[in-house]
């Protein structure tokens, strides 16, 4: 079996992860397109040297530009790449420009496809994610989902016949590397310097357009933010960087210490050391959820429904409004109630592989 990962974006390096792993440990030929969709270092490639991927096969370095010509540049590319290689499966990864690209070249061509991720559904058509992720389940041949809830979905749009459950990768990789990080303290923590280890903190990432776009808005997350009372790690994303220059705002600010952006054992280091989460990524709100830590998430829905049970994630679409129950909201307890395993048990990997081989052509 010939499988072509086309990848391109931080969160799915992540999850290529322990998918390269398992497809080692195979006599699957297995290779890897990366798109370049995240051209920054600390976005795409540490990640390579971090969790131990194969460098990629083919790189297209695409770079930055709006949906339509990313996508655009993205197909032009990979189409002639699959037409030569023929692969039994091209999987793709999450909701990216990326992996909608690659879906449309293959099922042009005739290339069956497999989305890993499948059935997630945030209800906001107002994200480009939610498009890709739409768009890619309905072209797809495989659907690979992570949860009961993502299946639900799937066979309420009629798509349950292609749909397996394997459990969610990114639990395989999280607890690797939290069981590695524990065992093995880094030396190197990547974390704002100013920041004072020794007092609680909580890590803070912020990128969609939604709470970047305008400046009002960025503004009165980031005042949200500064009037905690304690400090808070904000990880800047290139994007948030450049709206906050864009605007005219400055980041640090009270409680605020800068950072960038973290490879990703930093990241699980940083998120077990800290006292919470606040974010509007999809990924770390599964971090916090999979490392224990309660996360307030700056957006009105998730994907990740699971994680709002018991409390261990709570929605804050507004911060500017909360007053002081955005800080009470972010310092608060711990649930004392189980998690339960709603992600998986964290041999997802080793079953996408399975399934692939399985259902080859």
């Amino acid at each position: 079996m010939k499988v072509i990962s086309v990848v391109g974006a931080r969160p799915q390096l992540v999850k290529l992860s322990p998918i390269a792993a398992a497809m080692g440990e195979t006599d699957h030929e297995h290779l890897i397109l990366h798109t370049g969709q995240h051209y920054d270092a600390a976005l795409s490639d540490v990640f390579f040297s971090g969790l131990d991927i194969p460098d990629p096969d083919i790189h297209l370095g695409v770079g930055s530009g709006s949906h339509g010509a990313q996508t655009g540049s993205m197909l032009t590319a990979i189409d002639p790449i699959l037409d030569r290689e023929r692969p039994d499966w091209v999987l793709v990864y999450g909701d990216t420009n990326s992996t909608i690209a690659a879906t449309l070249a293959a099922v042009k061509l005739h290339v069956p496809v497999a989305h890993l991720e499948a059935g997630l559904r945030s209800f906001n058509r107002r994200m480009p994610e939610e498009h890709n992720r739409v768009l890619t389940d309905h072209a797809a041949d495989l659907l690979l989902a992570p949860t009961e809830v993502a299946m639900a979905h799937l066979a309420d749009e009629n798509l349950s016949a292609r749909s397996v459950l394997v459990g969610d990768v990114m639990v395989d990789v999280c607890h690797r590397v939290r069981d590695a990080v524990k065992a093995s303290p880094l030396s190197d923590t990547g974390l704002p310097e100013g920041l004072d280890t020794s007092a609680p903190y909580v890590v803070a990432t912020l990128h969609r357009p939604d709470n970047t776009d305008d400046k009002e808005t960025l503004d009165g997350i980031l005042e949200a933010l500064a009037r905690l009372p304690v400090q808070v790690a904000l990880l800047a994303h290139p994007r948030l960087l450049a709206k906050a220059q864009h605007h005219g705002l400055e980041l640090a600010r009270g409680a605020i210490r800068v950072g960038r952006p973290l490879a990703y054992g930093q990241m699980i280091s940083a998120v077990l050391a800290s006292v919470g989460v606040v974010t509007d990524s999809g990924g770390l709100q599964k971090e916090a959820f999979l490392l224990r830590r309660t996360c307030t998430t700056i957006r009105p829905e998730t994907e990740w429904v699971e994680t709002l049970d018991s409390g261990w994630n709570l929605l804050a679409p507004d911060p500017a409004s909360m007053g002081e129950d955005f800080a009470r909201q972010v310092l608060r307890s711990v649930p004392s109630t189980e998690q339960g395993s709603p992600y998986g048990d964290g041999t997802a990997a080793r079953r996408v592989v399975e399934v692939l081989a399985e259902r080859c052509r």
